[in-house]
């Protein structure tokens, strides 16, 4: 009979992850017209090449999932987070998406994904203690 090790891991290699990722979409080609989980990210640079902010999700047959979004403080307010967000909405469109899902909390940006169209759809509230958390929608096409 054969015994499986299982094992909780805090840094898994990106071997480990593309193996999951594979064999998702293994099991789901039957169903779907593509694979999923293809990573779409914008980058916002300074004129010396250093990371200030990012958009980073993955393109799910036709949803875009952001995944995550950080801007640095010091060009916050000045349009870029909103360029950044257009720009990955737009190489979703191309690749066929009609639609963007995203999550944030109390404490984060709310505001600034419904200015760009995106409304609330699901909320946890306690998560983390005190605050909540909202799942958003935009339709793109």
């Amino acid at each position: 009979m054969t015994t499986y090790a299982l094992t909780i891991e805090e840094s898994p290699t990106a071997a480990d992850q593309k193996a999951l990722v594979e064999g998702l979409n293994e099991h789901a080609a039957r169903h779907t017209p593509r694979p999923g989980f293809n990573p779409r990210a914008a980058f916002l640079r300074d004129d010396r090449g250093a990371l200030i902010g990012g958009a980073y999700g993955y393109v799910n047959w036709n949803w875009l999932f952001i995944n995550l979004v950080w801007i640095s403080e010091s060009v916050r307010g000045g349009g870029h987070g909103r360029r950044m967000l257009l720009a990955l909405e737009d190489a979703a469109r191309q690749r066929g998406c009609t639609h963007a899902h995203l999550d944030t909390f109390s404490f984060q940006a709310r505001p600034f994904y419904e200015k760009l169209g995106y409304e609330v759809f699901s909320t946890l509230d306690d998560y983390p203690p005190g605050h909540q958390r909202f799942f958003m929608k935009k339709v793109l096409a």
